[in-house]
């Protein structure tokens, strides 16, 4: 079970997808399988063949994500400045393996990790147009916040008590009362406007880098109609202050979402950092270190009472 309280699927390997790929797209099954380079916790990724990926469910709470991708990315594409996963087949649960599974087409990039960031500036600005162009897809019957993307797009909160634990399990690394008002400031922002597309998950590992600048978002599978502050969170892991107002300002963020984003990106920092305190994460020190730094990004920038 993971640290999300999902059963797990049994063990993901190339193997596996070999098997997968041979008796339902036998089509393609003298391609090669390789695991990406860069892999995610809720999905397992194989590159198939040089153009193509298959990706599987991790765990049962993933699973439903399939089906939303099939049935929205080929409609948010066309309206999007940037390439996203295009599904080319879905797979069935067979092999010993419970879960639906997809195969797509491979994008080719980097994870936008710091260094590979050419001008954060206009990465930050470029990722703005990105998400403004998504907010813009008209959202009739698109999927609103649930299970299958664990809540984004509704209120932070939702992870109330979640976040409140954090804090005081914590509260001898932290100050806890500026954390918790920090919190609450986010729970106070209310929203007004009617639902619209949003990512749900903008981090660094789902967006891809060619030559510095951003190339290409992928991972939707949080993805939903609602209320988008969730995917401001990605300004308190932009790489510098500059690129964060960049991304502001570019995205036209008023307070309220940004201090409900805030609260996105808090919540997670603090439910990361206690994972991994108390041996109940996933032993990933370069996730703890990037929300631990995200904590501390949150708290400079609050206590310069910047809005």
């Amino acid at each position: 079970m993971n640290p999300d309280g999902h059963d797990r699927a049994p063990a993901i390997d190339a193997a596996l997808v070999r098997r997968l790929v041979r008796a339902q797209f036998p089509q393609w099954a003298g391609l090669s399988v390789r695991p990406v380079a860069d892999d995610g916790w809720d999905n397992r990724t194989f590159h198939l063949g040089d153009t193509m990926t298959v990706r599987l469910p991790s765990a049962e709470g993933y699973a439903a994500q399939v089906d939303k991708e099939h049935t929205w990315l080929p409609r948010l594409a066309p309206h999007l400045p940037l390439p996203i996963p295009v599904p080319l087949a879905r797979g069935v649960p067979a092999e010993g393996y419970p879960f639906p599974w997809s195969v797509r087409e491979w994008i080719d990039g980097e994870t936008a990790s710091a260094g590979r960031i050419g001008d954060p500036a206009v990465f930050a600005t470029d990722l703005a147009a990105f998400l403004t162009a998504l907010r813009r897809v008209d959202p009739t019957g698109g999927p609103p916040a649930g299970r299958h993307n664990f809540f984004r797009g509704g209120p932070p909160a939702t992870y109330d008590a979640e976040t409140r634990e954090a804090i005081d399990a914590l509260k001898d690394r932290i100050p806890a009362g500026t954390v918790t008002e920090i919190w609450e400031a986010a729970l106070d922002a209310g929203r007004q406007g009617s639902p619209v597309w949003f990512h749900g998950d903008v981090a660094t590992g789902n967006l891809l880098v060619r030559h510095g600048r951003l190339a290409a978002v992928i991972d939707f599978g949080t993805s939903g109609v609602g209320d988008p502050a969730c995917d401001v969170a990605i300004a308190w892991k932009l790489p510098t202050a500059e690129s964060r107002r960049a991304f502001r300002e570019a995205l036209a963020v008023d307070p309220a979402m940004w201090a409900r984003g805030r609260g996105w990106a808090l919540w997670k920092a603090l439910i990361t950092v206690r994972r991994d305190r108390e041996g109940t994460g996933d032993d990933d020190r370069a996730r703890f270190s990037a929300e631990w730094r995200t904590l501390q990004t949150i708290l400079t920038e609050y206590e310069r009472r910047c809005p």
